[in-house]
């Protein structure tokens, strides 16, 4: 089947949340608490918030399998020379197809683009899954972050960069 990547919709932004929830409850458990996972679930992702960062001018990216939302990406500036992949996730049944990757090729083109010369992104520690399919794409690991998100929780990550460069001329 064909996976379309595009901008995500306006209309999309409820099924984006639910799919966020699957994927979140079906791969963190034993990574994060089920606490942290509805705490953060409720930070993160809800339908006037994607709303709200699509009106900012942050990028959105939907993967798509026959008009259903399968995968997305959001991505925003950091700041002077990089550009942050925030969010990157998969529906559980989709994955290890190269949607992941694909999405990561097309933040990627469109950060440099526009004239970044780096993807900044932050991964749990524990999240040994993604942190392996990060390398392969050509991240590396820049150095560690230990942040307190309220609630009584904290995020432990890696923070994992990869060098955009300049596209050649035509």
């Amino acid at each position: 089947m064909t996976i379309e990547v595009a901008p995500l919709r306006l209309d999309e932004a409820e099924a984006l949340v639910e799919l966020a929830g699957r994927v979140w409850r079906a791969h963190y458990p034993g990574i994060i608490s089920p606490e942290q996972i509805e705490y953060m679930l409720g930070q993160r992702y809800k339908p006037g918030l994607v709303r709200q960062l699509l009106a900012r001018g942050d990028l959105w990216l939907a993967a798509r399998a026959a008009g259903t939302l399968v995968g997305f990406a959001h991505g925003h500036t950091l700041e002077a020379g990089d550009y942050k992949l925030d969010k990157l996730y998969v529906d559980t049944g989709w994955q290890r197809r190269g949607i992941g990757g694909t999405l990561i090729a097309e933040v990627a083109r469109r950060a440099r683009e526009h004239g970044f010369s780096r993807l900044v992104l932050r991964v749990n520690r524990q999240n040994r899954q993604a942190i392996e399919a990060y390398l392969k794409h050509g991240f590396t690991v820049a150095t560690l972050i230990v942040e307190d998100i309220g609630g009584g929780f904290v995020m432990d990550d890696y923070v994992l960069c990869m060098d955009l460069p300049a596209a050649m001329p035509g």
